[in-house]
């Protein structure tokens, strides 16, 4: 394979590190290494095998956020099962003309999804109304 001839590796003092590539012709400066530490620390623990405590402690973090978010998924899941299956009845609904009757927990469902859309709706028309001057344009 041919290596491009406009490029020019930059050599790194510190073992491990994976150099970059400077696209362009190359001065008589002397070169200065680009550091690129995620790819130190990849390197370096491709070599030994082992990760920071620094990295260990994130990734434990993380994984106790997740299975934090899914315990709180499953116990709102019950919650909103239990809710439903426990007011099942019909009630009365009165409308400006009329009323009738539906289960109490289609009610509220519905209503609930009404809320959501319609709190988008006003948080999307919020946004665009106080959105940023725009840029540029013919001015006179």
């Amino acid at each position: 394979m041919r290596s491009d001839p406009r490029s020019t590796t930059v050599a790194s003092p510190a073992p491990g590190v994976i150099p970059d590539t400077i696209p362009g012709p190359v001065s008589d400066r002397p070169l200065v290494p680009v550091p690129n530490t995620a790819r130190a620390r990849e390197a370096a623990a491709a070599a030994n095998g082992t990760e920071t405590s620094a990295e260990r402690f994130h990734r434990k973090a993380l994984r106790g956020r997740l299975h934090g978010y899914a315990i709180a998924t499953v116990a709102l899941v019950a919650v909103l099962i239990a809710l439903a299956a426990s007011n099942t009845a019909p009630v009365k609904v009165n409308w400006l003309i009329g009323s009738s009757h539906v289960s109490l927990v289609w009610l509220v469902l519905v209503t609930a999804i009404v809320g959501w859309l319609l709190g988008l709706l006003a948080s999307a028309r919020f946004n665009w109304r106080t959105r940023a001057p725009r840029r540029g344009g013919a001015s006179s």
